[in-house]
């Protein structure tokens, strides 16, 4: 059985609030793709997006009104509590992207990747574990449990930049990166809601692995039909 790691950006499920004809059309052809191939299964990693970033400055802002501040006092401290309100909003987007599975989706939503021991089903979700790290990070660690050579990271961007396209008028886009060149770009620490194509941490699991991750823009679903069809698509691999 051939398994393929979709690592579902929650700024694509919810942007700001969940966008129901995205998610409605990205399961139809996950769906249909499954139908058509029928030795191949699918796990589905959700982000947090928008839900994730409004708990998250909510928290800043409460957090400096507050005068007992001995609970948070320090910046790891605030980094963890950050980390669990977007893992809890990476959980809700899960719940929606589950249901729509019907019973291709047997399995609870996993919410710590290193305890699944079987795969029933076509279909398996996943959330956010644990803070330290996005859950891109859980989607490297399922990929390695479940033998799967890919990682397809889809989010709002199209491809990798040499720089922040919005601030660097000369960035320029990637169809190829090394894992060597990737990790210089985006360093080597996570911080809650860092603003990474691929989360730090699970790039350095992913280059110890020896994963191929593709970095594609999840609203093109003919592109990522073709992305898990191994046809020609538009999108950075890093490997």
């Amino acid at each position: 059985m051939v398994t393929k790691v979709l690592s579902v950006g929650g700024s694509i499920i919810a942007p700001s609030e969940p966008d129901v004809a995205f998610l409605d059309g990205f399961c139809k052809m996950a769906k249909d793709w499954l139908v058509t191939n029928n030795e191949t299964r699918l796990i589905l990693v959700a982000g947090g997006g928008g839900p994730a970033r409004l708990y998250q400055n909510a928290f800043k802002k409460f957090f400096e009104r507050q005068t007992d501040q001995v609970v948070y006092g320090s910046i790891e401290d605030r980094n963890s509590a950050c980390d669990w309100l977007g893992i809890m909003a990476t959980r809700l987007n899960a719940q929606l992207l589950k249901a729509g599975f019907g019973s291709l989706c047997q399995q609870a939503v996993v919410i710590d990747p290193t305890k699944v021991t079987d795969f029933t089903g076509r279909v398996l979700v996943a959330a956010g574990w644990k803070p330290g790290f996005s859950s891109d990070n859980d989607a490297v660690l399922l990929a390695e449990r479940f033998n799967a050579d890919t990682v397809v990271n889809l989010s709002n961007i199209e491809k990798v930049y040499t720089d922040d396209p919005r601030t660097n008028p000369d960035a320029r886009p990637l169809d190829k990166i090394s894992w060597a060149d990737f990790r210089k770009m985006v360093g080597d620490e996570w911080v809650p809601g860092k603003n990474v194509p691929f989360d730090p941490i699970a790039s350095k699991k992913a280059e110890q692995l020896g994963l191929t991750v593709i970095c594609a823009a999840g609203k093109n679903i003919a592109n990522i039909r073709n992305i898990l069809d191994s046809k020609e698509y538009v999108g950075t691999t890093i490997c």
